[in-house]
């Protein structure tokens, strides 16, 4: 008995996997095809359509180093990461006056070209080389950050801060 019992469980065990590989083959190669569209479909365009066009992307923002002379003056890197590329980065350099309570900014300057840098060292651990700041009028102010952990730092560059506002050195 059970002899004939194994024969016929590898029987059907055959039969079946016979079966499934028929009907899917059978799928594969024959059967209708898919029908064709009736009418022409369309999707709404920029401006077309019932939905209103949502706004672009929030431009994602990380401060990378901050620094605060005589609590009156704050310079701060802030990475902003590209629209274009989830890869590439942009960096700004921010100077901040304490005016009435409050920190305002007084000024920006882009550090290096637009979406120069690569997001993920910029925004990681042991991204800032160089971050120097003094309180003196011209007020230096040098920037090295890290292009990528193989390539290591970038050049320093190097501003001046004259009454709230930034000029390249």
């Amino acid at each position: 008995m059970s002899k004939n019992f194994r024969t016929l469980m590898s029987w059907g065990v055959a039969l079946a996997t016979a079966t499934a590989a028929t009907v899917t083959i059978g799928a594969t190669t024959g059967g209708p095809p898919n029908p064709l569209p009736t009418a022409l479909q369309t999707r709404p365009t920029a401006g077309q359509g019932k939905e209103p066009q949502s706004d672009p992307r929030a431009t994602e923002r990380r401060q990378i180093a901050t620094s605060v002379l005589d609590r009156d003056v704050k310079f701060t890197l802030i990475a902003l990461r590209s629209q274009t590329d989830p890869l590439a980065a942009s960096v700004h350099l921010q100077v901040f006056t304490f005016e009435e309570g409050a920190w305002r900014e007084s000024d920006r300057a882009p550090v290096g070209e637009a979406d120069a840098w690569f997001w993920f060292p910029l925004t990681g651990r042991h991204a800032v080389c160089e971050f120097s700041t003094a309180g003196t009028e011209p007020a230096p102010v040098a920037v090295s950050l890290l292009i990528t952990p193989s390539i290591g730092c970038s050049p320093t560059e190097n501003f001046r801060i004259e009454n709230g506002r930034i000029i390249p050195a």
